[in-house]
């Protein structure tokens, strides 16, 4: 791909998520409490795209991917924590959904910038920081890919109409718990795995990696989808299309950049090993098989 093609690619990359994130914006902000005269989805958006633009400038300069992750995460943080600040009237859904994210940010920013510094830079960064519109790009679909994360979440906590507690705040928040319970011990034991010196080398299959081939990202979908079943009882109108939350997570992990691209990576690595082989064979990419 010629390098003008690859500009074109890039801002058309960029005005694609711009458009989609004002489409967004406009649907959650239907029935969305106001501050000044705005909505505050609409100002919790902005913020989401601003974020990743102003940290998008340092690490241009220098070359680095070192805060992509970091980022991603703090931007969760600020984004629900103004949501919280700016809105009205919180009710016990709105608080708990909103210190479910801001932990579930808080651990996962924290476990990435810890691998990256251990590990060093992210590869698949390594063609894409050099080139001004590349980059921008990237940052530009990080603040989108927040928004659509939260979309359910900021329904929840910037919603003009309020719901008793119920059973979709019980059994929602209870789904929530278990998808983070499951993303945390399946990277504990990933990290573990790579901090034995005789593993170097070599593909996890023990503990929930048995059972699954990405268990950290099966724990993802389930949170998210937790968020948004306790989200139910506060949508209505075009606020139902904030439900895009768990569909996106489940798109972008299983069919976009989470497990295609580490199968891929696997299958250069590991792929004439008769033992990957019985791995790829047994264990299921996601979901685990009943009675295993």
């Amino acid at each position: 791909m010629t390098k003008q093609k690859q500009s074109r690619v890039s801002i058309a990359g960029i005005v694609v998520a711009l458009v989609i994130g004002a489409g967004i914006t406009v649907a959650g902000s239907s029935g969305s409490l106001e501050a000044g005269g705005t909505s505050v989805f609409a100002i919790a958006a902005i913020l989401a795209l601003v974020i990743n633009w102003a940290v998008f400038v340092p690490s241009y300069l220098w070359r680095t991917e070192a805060y992509f992750d970091l980022t991603g995460s703090l931007t969760y943080i600020s984004v629900i924590a103004l949501s919280v600040l700016a809105s009205d009237n919180l009710d016990t859904r709105a608080l708990v959904v909103a210190g479910a994210v801001i932990v579930w940010a808080a651990r996962l920013g924290s476990f990435l910038f810890r691998r990256v510094r251990r590990d060093g830079g992210d590869g698949r960064f390594d063609w894409i920081k050099t080139n001004f519109l590349r980059f921008l790009m990237t940052w530009t679909l990080q603040g989108l890919w927040v928004l659509l994360t939260l979309a359910t979440a900021l329904a929840v906590i910037t919603a003009k109409d309020r719901a008793d507690i119920d059973v979709f705040l019980i059994v929602g928040m209870s789904v929530w718990l278990a998808g983070f319970v499951i993303e945390v011990i399946a990277d504990r034991q990933k990290s573990a795995f790579r901090a034995n010196p005789a593993n170097k080398g070599r593909f996890i299959t023990s503990g929930l990696w048995a059972w699954s081939r990405h268990p950290n990202y099966l724990g993802e979908i389930v949170l998210w989808t937790g968020i948004a079943f306790a989200a139910i009882p506060v949508l209505s109108g075009w606020r139902w299309l904030m439900l895009i939350s768990p569909i996106f997570v489940f798109v972008l992990l299983t069919r976009i950049s989470g497990i295609p691209m580490l199968e891929h990576r696997a299958e250069k690595r590991w792929g004439a090993d008769p033992e990957f082989r019985s791995y790829i064979d047994s264990t299921p990419a996601l979901i685990p098989r009943p009675f295993r």
